[in-house]
């Protein structure tokens, strides 16, 4: 079964997945037409997507997915094949600081989508969410798959997986045609400098010390954005109706390890490592069993670890301008400023 698709509303595409998801669908179907609804938060970056600022196949929508009338306008007018969630607040340790953001735009964002798509009777509702939502792993367990039991054990975690358990619920109350995605530790270009690899490289290459959490020995399975961005292209072209996915690397990684391998590539030793009190909660293990999406999408991750990484350490190394105005917050000022294209 293959779901034809040419008009797509895709969230948050402003952020990281999205942004690669975005330029991986137009290089690669010269059919598609993606409208992105971003609210440009602190992580939505105008930068990553404003080379496509002429692109007819691209319209860029600022506005909040928890803005109902919004969101329910968009889709009516909008003729959509499909939607594609990415827009979410992401970051651990900011959930633990204050949950609230988590829970407006993950929950009621999530929910506002599934009714004005409802209402629109858009053919499919694509929702990214984490592997996070299923908790934490013992070093001899298991990987996760896709019935694994929810078990969050951070508040971003848990916004994540409540917004789940609504999708399932439009699919099973109202016969919506959903797919879940839940995937690994994403890394590559245009990833927010507060996550581990992007921190760290961005640190590493101005010469400031790293923060290794704790003994540094949580394993994460990590998975280059691209071969996520094709599991979901996958997903949202062949996946079944009600059905969850689960995209992995199946390249688990202690963090110490990633934090000095990183330090190789940059040309650094240990003496930038510091280590700092492990934030609270902290899971200790991810992995996820992709075998389910090999076998009924036809995909699989592509890009190893060694290669991925050694990739991503150029592209900050040649994109430094990007980082200043990460770091400077420039992109903020530019982001303020910016109105809906195509008005």
């Amino acid at each position: 079964m293959s779901i034809p698709i040419h008009r797509v509303l895709v969230t948050g595409c402003c952020g990281f997945i999205g942004a690669n998801f975005v330029r991986q669908e137009l290089a690669s179907d010269p059919k598609i037409q993606i409208t992105n609804l971003d609210a440009l938060t602190y992580a939505g970056n105008p930068d990553n997507l404003a080379d496509l600022a002429d692109e007819p196949r691209y319209r860029f929508v600022r506005g909040d997915i928890a803005d109902r009338g919004l969101v329910t306008q968009l889709l009516a007018e909008g003729n959509f094949d499909a939607v594609i969630n990415f827009a979410a607040e992401s970051h651990v340790d900011r959930s633990i600081d204050d949950a609230t953001p988590f829970l407006r735009t993950n929950i009621i964002g999530t929910q506002s989508l599934l009714d004005a798509a409802r209402a629109a009777k858009v053919r499919r509702f694509v929702q990214v969410s984490t592997d996070e939502v299923y908790g934490t792993l013992a070093p001899d367990d298991p990987p996760f798959r896709e019935t694994t039991p929810l078990a969050p054990n951070s508040p971003y975690a848990a916004s994540k997986a409540g917004a789940d358990l609504l999708v399932r619920a439009a699919h099973h109350t109202f016969g919506m045609d959903t797919v879940i995605t839940r995937c690994s530790n994403n890394y590559g270009p245009y990833q927010f400098p507060e996550k581990l690899i992007p921190l760290f490289i961005t640190n590493i290459l101005a010469e400031i010390p790293v923060p290794v959490y704790g003994d540094g020995r949580q394993v994460r399975d990590w998975i280059h954005v691209l071969d996520h961005c094709r599991g979901i292209s996958a997903a949202l072209r062949g996946g079944r109706a009600g059905e969850v996915y689960n995209f992995g690397g199946r390249s688990e990684r202690f963090n110490i390890d990633v934090t000095r391998a990183l330090l190789k590539l940059c040309g650094k030793g240990d003496e930038l490592i510091r280590y700092v009190t492990d934030r609270p909660g902290h899971d200790r293990r991810y992995a996820v069993d992709c075998s389910k999406s090999e076998a009924e999408l036809g995909w699989k991750p592509t890009v190893t670890f060694e290669q991925g990484l050694a990739e991503t350490v150029e592209w900050y190394r040649s994109n430094t301008r990007w980082i200043d105005r990460v770091r400077s917050g420039e992109y903020r000022r530019d982001a303020e400023s910016r109105t809906s294209d195509h008005e």
